[in-house]
């Protein structure tokens, strides 16, 4: 069973990955990391992917989180962007794990502006994307997980809008190596986007060169598809040294887009009595003409007992151009 899945995962990559086509497909906010954990250990996280946010790293990991959980990010990006995104899971017992994930960008509001008005209408409009998505996983061995995403896809701007749907599925082994996990994980594998709505609606003169035709008919621009997009990434994670208080966590992600190049992500993790955590990473290595580069974070986590927990969790990113602020990130999570 591990092989076919693999065999299944490699072989869609390959199909899909003839071409890179850098900057050629909708819906980037998809790209976006979740959770400031995952972020701070520079996106290497498919290996790992055992809180909430696996929702959106390797659905498979849920399965091997004991019982439930929920995750509340938040992200404040330059030029007013921010960014919401929300999580949880159930455990089903032998049955597997379910979880529900949504997540939401805004723009902040924009001006609308014409040819005849172009200072502004005093009309304002706020862009945004939606995804929501329902997740499964299974633990077909005691070593090794499966698990799939089927998720909406929306974007907006004004008065028009584009719609898709889209599919995640991911593995995740766990060997008896030091604690050694590999994990691969295809992200956004779906139907191409194309804008409609009555912004797209246009009054034309079929003949500009006859006089007295009707040069008011209505007629529909017809937009471009693009493609979502589509992401896969394999990953490993290994626990250098543990023991009952500490336990020092290595990540690394190799990832391959249809619209850049291959990049790496690493990143590392330091527990101290299950309550402090601190963590840095690096994300796009090899990747040219990247804003994306250092990030660092930490996490504090309160037991109430060995079912309830709270964990809060801040990651800062370095974006490499002056142009652009850094970004926080910030989340808190609950285990039930």
């Amino acid at each position: 069973m591990k092989r076919i899945l693999t065999y299944i995962l490699i072989s869609l990559s390959v199909q899909v990955y003839g071409q890179t086509k850098v900057g050629s497909t909708s819906a980037s906010f998809l790209t976006l990391g979740i959770g400031p954990r995952a972020i701070s250990m520079g996106g290497a996280f498919v290996a790992t992917a055992d809180d909430a946010s696996a929702l959106f790293w390797n659905p498979a990991g849920l399965s091997r989180i004991d019982g439930s959980g929920a995750m509340f990010a938040y992200t404040e990006w330059f030029a007013d962007i921010k960014y919401n995104w929300t999580g949880a899971f159930v455990e089903l017992g032998g049955a597997g794990t379910i979880g529900l994930s949504i997540n939401y960008l805004n723009y902040g509001e924009i001006e609308v502006t014409t040819n005849k008005a172009q200072e502004g209408t005093g009309e304002m409009f706020s862009p945004s994307d939606l995804a929501i998505g329902l997740s499964y996983a299974y633990n077909i061995t005691d070593k090794f997980s499966i698990g799939a995403t089927v998720k909406y896809v929306r974007e907006t701007i004004w008065n028009s809008s584009a719609d898709a749907v889209a599919v995640d599925a991911g593995t995740l082994f766990i060997s008896d190596f030091a604690g050694l996990r590999i994990g691969a994980a295809i992200t956004n594998f779906g139907s191409d986007m194309q804008m409609s709505g009555k912004d797209l609606d246009v009054l034309h003169d079929m003949n500009i060169d006859e006089n007295g035709n009707n040069d008011q008919i209505l007629t529909a621009l017809k937009t471009d598809e693009f493609p979502i997009p589509l992401t896969f990434k394999i990953g490993a994670a290994i626990d250098v040294f543990k023991n009952e208080l500490t336990r020092f966590t290595l990540g690394i992600d190799a990832v391959h887009p249809n619209d850049n190049a291959e990049s790496l992500n690493i990143g590392s993790e330091f527990m101290f009595s299950d309550m402090l955590f601190l963590r840095a990473g690096y994300k796009s290595l090899f990747l040219d003409r990247t804003v994306e580069g250092p990030s660092a974070g930490f996490g504090l986590k309160y037991s109430f007992d060995q079912v309830l927990g709270l964990q809060v969790d801040y990651a800062y990113q370095k974006l490499r151009n002056s142009l652009l602020d850094d970004t926080q990130h910030f989340s808190i999570s609950i285990s039930f």
